[in-house]
């Protein structure tokens, strides 16, 4: 229970009300997400998660955009919790094909369908007669790579920052040199 003191202003006076609002705050690496929050809010309260790579994560764990702290399940909380310290180790979502609003399954057997789909391919390779680097490059662009394995938050990405700072300062550029008389606007234009 968290005890809250309220200050009231209304037309018939000022006052104050003690009150007390049960709040749960889970506590996922040494940030307190409360319990309140919507999931995709909550998570930019970790140094280096914006909007948009909350938005990834929610959806990489299937949370709605409607769903707060309080909604996660043990398991979601722990899944998070772990995908957040190590997101390189984490395994990436498996991609499933989207259906077509017309598409009927088919009643063939596996062994019959991957025939099939074989006999397909090699009559296509046959008809374009691309060079295989072409087809690879073809290939690769359609497998997108998982962006929230290069992702690094709170003390890792505190770090990479310093170390970009004190490699500007050892090669002398000005940029470095702002920082080490700690003059403002690096980048700033000059406004009159």
């Amino acid at each position: 229970m968290v005890e809250v003191l309220v200050e009231v202003k209304s037309w018939f006076g000022e006052g104050s009300v003690q009150a007390t609002f049960p709040q749960r705050m889970v506590y996922v690496l040494g940030v307190n997400l409360p319990d309140r929050q919507l999931v995709k809010f909550a998570l930019t309260q970790f140094y280096g998660i914006g909007h948009v790579t909350a938005a990834r994560i929610c959806a990489r764990f299937q949370m709605h955009k409607t769903c707060k702290v309080r909604d996660l399940t043990p398991v979601q909380v722990t899944a998070l919790a772990s995908f957040l310290s190590s997101p390189k180790d984490s395994f990436s979502p498996p991609r499933y094909p989207t259906a077509t609003p017309d598409f009927v399954p088919s009643t063939k057997t596996h062994q019959e369908l991957a025939v099939e789909f074989r006999t397909e391919r090699a009559r296509r390779a046959t008809e374009n007669k691309q060079p295989e680097f072409v087809l690879r490059r073809l290939r690769d662009a359609r497998i997108r790579p998982d962006i929230l394995k290069d992702l690094k938050i709170e003390a890792e990405l505190k770090q990479e920052v310093r170390e970009n700072i004190a490699h500007q300062k050892m090669i002398g550029s000005y940029v470095g040199r702002r920082h080490a008389m700690a003059l403002p606007g690096q980048r700033a234009e000059h406004t009159e």
